[in-house]
């Protein structure tokens, strides 16, 4: 039941960020859900094959190197979904910076942890 939770808060968010991000497009609360199923498979397969390697310039920038990574997997997400639509690298950046703080603190209040 968590998981479904965390997912639609996900959806929520990243629609609501549609609406105000510019170089942020999203069509569809439809389109939104899709988004929300395709960053979780993300980040639970390719996210870690991706720190891995990438350890030594996380290492060397002290963890800031995972903004970029993260800025990554969401232009990865808008190539694959269509609705979602990223401009380019910054845009995706700032998306996932504000996305990740927005997850923290709904998820935070919203989900109960067993």
């Amino acid at each position: 039941m968590n998981t479904i939770l965390r997912l639609l808060i996900t959806t929520i968010i990243v629609v609501v960020l549609g609406r105000f991000l510019p170089g942020i497009a999203v069509d569809s609360f439809t389109t939104g859900l899709v988004v929300a199923v395709v960053l979780a498979l993300l980040n639970t397969f390719l996210k870690p094959i991706l720190v891995f390697l990438t350890i030594p310039a996380t290492i060397i920038t002290l963890g800031l190197f995972l903004f970029v990574i993260n800025a990554c997997i969401i232009l990865i997400a808008g190539y694959f979904v269509d609705g979602f639509t990223v401009s380019g690298f910054w845009t995706a950046l700032l998306f996932s910076i504000v996305l990740t703080i927005c997850q923290g603190v709904l998820n935070g209040i919203l989900v109960a942890d067993n």
